[in-house]
């Protein structure tokens, strides 16, 4: 089933169970997966939708971050959200699993000892393998850890 369908059923039992908030998150999840859709003219991949939910996610984010402290009804609907949201995409890789990767690759590239000359080669090869599992943040401070 496609996470818009997914989405879509989460939604409307929401609705059935009275819950205002989560319907409400979930509207506004749905309204942005079926932009995407129509943006792409064609159904989204899961990966696609993952970096939807991701981007909605972000967004929230930002304004949690930006929003006055006093304002605790903006606060409680932005965690609410994320945590909505988050119900829809695979979990974010800790950085210990990312240490694995890097240094998969760093054995794969045959560098023994990365420098930051070799960032550009590294993250070339090691972007691939996380994109869509790995904070691209964590990821660079966890490869930038290698060198300090």
């Amino acid at each position: 089933m496609a996470k818009v369908d997914v989405v879509r059923a989460a939604m409307v039992q929401a609705m059935k169970n009275g819950e205002k908030e989560r319907k409400n998150a979930l509207s506004m999840l749905l309204s942005a997966l079926k932009n995407a859709t129509i943006d792409k003219r064609a159904d989204l991949t899961d990966e696609e939708s993952d970096v939807v939910i991701r981007k909605e996610i972000k967004q929230t984010q930002e304004t949690l971050e930006s929003t006055p402290a006093d304002r605790t009804d903006i606060i409680d609907q932005c965690k609410l959200r994320i945590s909505v949201y988050e119900e829809f995409v695979p979990k974010m890789m800790e950085v210990d699993e990312i240490k694995t990767v890097i240094e998969k690759v760093l054995a794969d590239l045959g560098i023994e000892a990365p420098t930051m000359k070799d960032k550009g080669k590294i993250m070339k090869v090691l972007m691939p393998l996380v994109k869509g599992k790995a904070d691209g943040k964590v990821v660079n401070e966890t490869l930038t850890g290698y060198w300090d």
